[in-house]
């Protein structure tokens, strides 16, 4: 029946004029030549296709059997696979290109989800026959086809260990190769735009500029492609060395990525260094038209200074401090995402960059730069908030790195910085060790240094030595803060002899008393007999209900304990109560070592300087 139907609209419309079918005709034609194919008779409608005097009505309808075609070809098993294979070579030699590339797309776009690599893989080549058939009127469908190509790529998984990009189990790397077999032939066109005499030919060109408008909206859709490949998928792949990987399709595409943006016109130093609204002066790209995403820009600066990709065109001028400087603000858009893709690229960005400086030589005053203050808070969030034990022990090496790198000066002000906002125990204990090293390496002979020893050190000391909400302060949630203050306490009490007060030590000891030591001392009285109560009430309770495995939540420090066993619960507590022993053995130890003051004076009184 369908092809009786499709036989007989085909006669009817030979004796019609070119384009005059009506809307009929194409219905009958496009349902019943789909029919035809999904039924198995792809051989007669192949003969009906190919019959010379059919030509005209294949080229303005032959589009419309795509679909059905294309759904045999991913299938591959057909029996009809060599005839549906020839009528869509056909229609691609004689269909309109306009309509063919719409045809196409339809298919790109709404193809099954678990086919798509298959469905890139066939209809790439094809797209790009119909967009070179389109001459100078490509440009706008060629942004149009990219787009609707790339929003398929990047629903495909992305490979995460080596394994996988070698056997390419999500056929990713194929996909990422044919597409820049696709886009090439438009590259080289915009590259040969760019040279010199094409510029001369410029000249010659109509005073009505379409062959201009044209080259710009082509080099305009490649930028935009780049861009949206830079976010996706390349700033979700892992890029690996050669000496990991020798064969990396993904490293290869990325550096594909890379070249065809110099091939636009883009020097890669304008894109990461130039602030936008400067960028936005350079002729011939919209305003309103091109955007610079920046966390392309920050998935560019990860391949070029983390991989060295297009290592060769990025010029060796730029100073280490200059590259970290500019930097900075592609290691915040990283770091401020929560995917570990982004944050392992910002580590890696930001680890980068610092090893290249020489230690000890970053001034204070970029601490001025916001990012130089967000970017260290993005760090804490890494260190303390992220489930993935391996990028939080990479956020503190990084941590460590930036701080080595820093001026005695910026140290200082940085370590001031730290404890005012970053508001977690581990954190600030982390930065008081750092400071006592600071100190015991201004004590050294040699080594003197204003800023941690003397009047200077003083103002950060006070920082250091006071808690957060004085005897009320959750000892435990605060223990690694309160053990490390006392440890530098302890530390500085038997390094700086009274009669020296390197570090002004014992002119402050009389507050550090009064404002850490009492309350601490009445804060840990006041934990101890609360924990206590609590083990004794708990204990109670699993006398009354030994059959009950059990017991009420037990409420510290405001908060409710988890529902566990009376034996986990009494464990808990013993641990607490054991931890409030520990920092009252330091805390002891101290108030022992100070007694040798008595007696005996302090160097000449300092004078604290205001920072």
């Amino acid at each position: 029946m369908a092809l009786e139907q499709f036989s007989d609209v085909v006669q009817r419309c030979e004796a019609l004029p070119n384009d005059s079918y009506t809307s009929d005709d194409h219905n009958v034609f496009t349902i019943a030549g789909r029919t035809c194919i999904e039924e198995g008779n792809s051989p007669q409608v192949l003969s009906i296709v190919l019959d010379e005097k059919n030509q005209n009505i294949v080229r303005s309808m032959g589009w419309n059997l795509l679909p059905p075609l294309i759904q045999v070809l991913l299938k591959k098993e057909d029996k009809n696979l060599p005839q549906c294979l020839s009528i869509f070579n056909h229609l691609l030699e004689t269909c309109r290109p306009k309509e063919l590339l719409i045809g196409l797309l339809e298919q790109v776009e709404h193809d099954d989800p678990d086919r798509i690599a298959e469905s890139l893989h066939l209809l790439l080549n094809p797209l790009q026959k119909v967009l070179l058939c389109l001459g100078s009127r490509k440009a706008s469908s060629l942004g149009m086809t990219l787009s609707s190509v790339l929003d398929q790529l990047v629903k495909l998984p992305v490979p995460v260990t080596k394994e996988q990009e070698e056997d390419d189990v999500f056929s990713l790397c194929r996909c990422c190769t044919d597409l820049i077999q696709f886009v090439r032939p438009f590259v080289e066109e915009a590259r040969l735009n760019q040279s010199s005499g094409n510029q001369l030919e410029k000249s010659h060109k109509t005073a009505s500029g379409q062959d201009e408008g044209a080259e710009d909206e082509l080099r305009t859709d490649l930028l935009k492609f780049c861009m949206k490949t830079l976010s996706q998928p390349l700033l979700d792949v892992q890029i690996r060395d050669p000496d990991t990987l020798p064969l990396s399709p993904l490293r290869t595409f990325a550096s594909e990525i890379l070249d065809i943006l110099g091939a636009v016109g883009e020097s890669l130093p304008s894109l990461l260094f130039h602030p936008l609204l400067k960028r936005k002066e350079v002729p011939g790209f919209l305003e309103e038209e091109v955007h610079y995403p920046k966390s392309s820009l920050a998935s560019l600066a990860h391949l070029v200074f983390v991989h060295h990709l297009a290592a060769d065109t990025f010029p060796s001028v730029f100073s280490p401090l200059f590259c970290l400087r500019s930097n900075m603000e592609h290691i915040s858009i990283l770091l401020s995402r929560p995917e570990d893709s982004r944050l392992q690229k910002g580590l890696e960005l930001y680890e980068k960059s610092m090893v290249r400086v020489e230690d000890g030589s970053l001034p204070a005053d970029l601490l001025e730069i916001k990012t130089f203050l967000t970017v260290p808070q993005d760090l804490v969030k890494v260190m303390t908030v992220c489930p993935n034990y391996d990028l939080r022990t990479k956020g503190l090496k990084v941590f460590q790195l930036s701080i080595d790198k820093f001026h005695p000066e910026a140290k200082y002000r940085f370590f001031q910085y730290m404890l005012r906002t970053s508001n977690h125990s581990g954190v600030e204990g982390y930065v008081i060790k750092n400071i006592k090293n600071q100190i015991d390496a201004a004590l050294q002979p040699g080594n003197s240094n204003i800023w941690f020893e003397g009047a200077h050190l003083l103002p950060l000391l006070r920082k250091v030595f006071s808690l957060p909400d004085g005897p009320e302060t959750d000892l435990l949630q605060n223990l690694d803060r309160v053990m490390e203050s006392l440890n530098l306490l302890r530390y500085l009490i038997i390094r700086d002899k009274v009669t020296e007060n390197q570090t002004g030590i014992w002119t402050e000891l009389y507050k550090i008393e009064d404002t850490f030591m009492k309350p601490l001392r009445v804060g840990l009285n006041m934990s101890r007999a609360h924990y206590e109560r609590e083990l004794q009430g708990t204990m109670e309770n699993k006398k009354k209900k030994t059959k009950d495995k059990s017991v009420l939540s037990v409420s510290v420090g405001g908060d409710e304990l988890p529902k566990m066993t009376s034996e986990s619960q009494i464990q808990a507590l013993h641990s607490a109560l054991h931890t409030f022993d520990m920092i009252e053995s330091v805390l002891v130890r101290i108030e022992e070592l100070t007694e040798v003051k008595d007696g005996l004076e302090p160097a000449g009184e300092l004078h604290p300087v205001k920072t």
